[in-house]
């Protein structure tokens, strides 16, 4: 499963995630970064580096965000 970014990274956009995923797939999706599920690897490099703890598993995406996956996929046009 991919991971996916949710609300607490809405407006801070810290960089710190996409300094350290090895394969590149997330991207500045405006007002928030957005990861390409078809590119991630799974690897979860970037949990541990987003300062806001914004990133999870698609799987244990936190109640009431799960509008960010939907937000995610449709971004991509998945």
């Amino acid at each position: 499963m991919p991971h996916v970014i949710v609300s607490p990274c809405v407006g801070v956009k810290d960089q710190a995630c996409t300094e350290v995923c090895p394969v590149e797939c997330i991207y500045d999706g405006g007002d928030q970064y957005l990861i390409h599920p078809d590119e991630c690897i799974d690897c979860g490099a970037c949990v541990p580096a987003c300062p806001v703890s914004a990133i999870f598993p698609e799987e244990d995406v936190p109640g009431g965000e799960e509008d960010f996956i939907v937000k995610n996929r449709a971004h991509f046009g998945l």
